[in-house]
């Protein structure tokens, strides 16, 4: 079953944020808790961590904003 990689609410007033970058290849093997990929909001820039084990697949490219909630990509 996949799991999905969800834009996370990074503040209590953001509602959106810019995917700056994934720092894992789409098809490479992701164990949980390494780092995907990272956001900037208006405050702050993030690295996320993988939620689960899998194989990334790439939804959403980098380098445009996302609503929070948005499904990313998803690991197989």
């Amino acid at each position: 079953m996949a799991t999905e990689i969800l834009l996370p609410k990074l503040g209590f007033s953001v509602n959106e944020a810019l995917l700056t970058e994934w720092l894992v290849a789409d098809g490479a093997t992701v164990s949980k808790g390494d780092i995907l990929y990272a956001l900037e909001s208006e405050k702050s820039v993030q690295e996320i961590e993988a939620p689960a084990d899998g194989t990334l697949r790439i939804i959403k490219e980098a380098g445009e904003t996302y609503d929070v909630g948005t499904v990313i990509g998803e690991l197989i």
